[in-house]
């Protein structure tokens, strides 16, 4: 199992019935094939869906079904489509109850840099501020470093998304979450230490005396 299937598999048990789910662009989208049997979720796609699943099978793209990310997908019976405004309002509004997003950056107060990539030309920052301030719940997925350079950080140098901080960082070597101590390490994962988690992290971790494995 690669990190990023531990990743996904891990943010699925934060997921709870008849909630109302956005999954952002990447490695998020991955979260929904791994549901735990019996729970029911309604994923929401910012560019107008709630209703949408992965794709059944293969050969059964339709163009007009795609995720924010313009990746083909299926949609579940009774799937409800809108435009951007109505999609918009329930974000603005409270409505959404969770939100996975991927990140550039995440620092030990819990706040995500995760919209622009320096020299790089991107398309802007899409849903993403109004998702960390939206959404009821911000569930961070991530891999711990990126070309070696740790990616949970004391303080985040590129712009931040949201002033507002997420609410768990899960990545393929730990479960972390903001607390207004600093940032709790809450699990870590299967055959991971902590001595290997806190050399790959350069923010200061709380570390309590027991860190249970985290299940998948």
């Amino acid at each position: 199992m690669d990190g990023k299937e531990i990743i996904a598999r891990r943010i699925a048990l934060e997921l709870k019935n008849g909630t109302l789910v956005n999954l952002g662009i990447g490695l998020p989208t991955t979260v929904a094939n791994y549901l735990p049997v019996g729970i029911e979720v309604f994923f929401q796609s910012e560019n107008g869906l709630i209703g949408m699943e992965p794709l059944p099978l293969p050969g059964m793209e339709d163009e007009y079904l795609a995720d924010a990310g313009g990746a083909f997908i299926g949609a579940v019976p009774g799937a409800c489509c809108f435009d951007s405004c109505f999609c918009f309002g329930l974000i603005r509004g409270g409505h959404l109850d969770v939100t996975v997003l991927g990140a550039l950056q995440v620092d030990e107060q819990g706040l995500l840099a995760n919209w622009t990539i320096p020299g790089k030309m991107v398309p802007g920052m899409g849903g993403a501020m109004d998702l960390v301030t939206g959404a009821k719940r911000v569930i961070v997925s991530t891999l711990h470093t990126a070309k070696g350079n740790s990616k949970i950080l004391k303080k985040c140098t590129l712009p931040l998304t949201s002033i507002r901080p997420v609410s768990l960082i899960v990545t393929e070597l730990a479960v972390m979450e903001p607390t207004a101590a600093g940032l709790l390490l809450k699990e870590r994962a299967p055959g991971v230490t902590v001595e290997t988690i806190l050399a790959a992290t350069e923010a200061s971790l709380i570390v309590p005396a027991h860190v249970p494995e985290m299940q998948i």
